[in-house]
């Protein structure tokens, strides 16, 4: 699927993509201003919401991704696609589970304060694994010329426009 001629999955990809370095730095925050200006557990809402949405944002991308595969296997290396595909399996299962932990952390309690350790620690888990698919995604473009996939359907054949 594509949105004015430029493949759907490569737009939707950069919300998780920076969502994965920002809820981390979001978590941080939250511990923060839990332990200096708020309940700790209400502070914890955003980073929650952030995390929730990385996971929403990252399984669109995985379908969007899914959706794209067969006009992009022409060209790249089923290899090459495999590894990013199992990467991205992989990311959406680590968001989903740090998001569980992450979520445990709204209860007012000594567990919610432990699950707010844990889930702040297990985005680190969620940062190297999304660091994994835009690397394998990264190399399906830079390397193996992924784009061709949309460029050469879109470029005029030899002689088109040449009269006059």
């Amino acid at each position: 699927m594509t949105f004015q001629n430029l493949p759907l999955h490569a737009l939707i990809v950069h919300m998780p993509i920076a969502l994965t370095v920002l809820v981390p730095l979001l978590m941080l925050g939250a511990l923060v201003a839990g332990s200096r200006w708020m309940k700790p557990h209400q502070a914890w809402f955003l980073p929650v919401g952030g995390l929730a949405l990385l996971l929403m944002s990252g399984l669109v991308a995985e379908k969007t991704g899914e959706e794209e595969e067969d006009r992009v296997e022409k060209i790249v290396p089923e290899g090459a696609i495999h590894t990013h595909e199992e990467a991205a399996e992989l990311f959406v299962l680590v968001t989903g589970g740090v998001l569980v932990v992450a979520a445990g952390g709204l209860l007012p309690n000594r567990i919610g304060s432990a699950m707010r350790v844990a889930g702040a620690i297990g985005t680190l888990g969620v940062l190297g694994a999304g660091w994994n698919v835009g690397h394998s995604g990264g190399k399906l473009v830079y390397e193996h010329n992924a784009g061709a996939a949309y460029t050469a359907a879109a470029a005029p054949t030899a002689g088109a426009g040449d009269r006059e």
